[in-house]
């Protein structure tokens, strides 16, 4: 049975913190990290994103100071390029932790 909208935005509410930290992630251990491959990393992983959903959580951790971005000529077009600051690396590592224990909580019943 196809889901309703209300269902759609409750699980987009439910998945948003998993976003951001898997972005986070990326800019850490991939830098840079830009928009369209963001996206298409994400649906590799099942999470369904558009720009218009993706670039304000950019934005977000960005102003958080988790990311700082710089701008790159591709071609005719400027992209934006986002890397983790140290403030980003620091909320990684300690995200991890909470990750790691409802994992345990979730996963192995623990």
């Amino acid at each position: 049975m196809p889901k309703t909208k209300d269902e759609f935005d409750a699980d987009r509410d439910l998945y948003s913190g998993l976003i951001r930290l898997h972005v986070l992630h990326h800019a850490v251990e991939e830098p840079p990290i830009f928009g369209l491959g963001m996206i298409e990393e994400l649906n590799r992983h099942g999470y369904r994103i558009s720009p218009g959903s993706l670039y304000p959580i950019l934005h977000g951790l960005e102003k958080k100071g988790y990311l700082r971005s710089d701008s790159k000529r591709n071609g005719r077009s400027i992209r934006k390029e986002y890397r983790a600051t140290p403030l980003g690396k620091k909320a990684l590592a300690a995200a991890k932790g909470k990750v790691r224990e409802l994992f345990r909580e979730l996963i192995e019943g623990k």
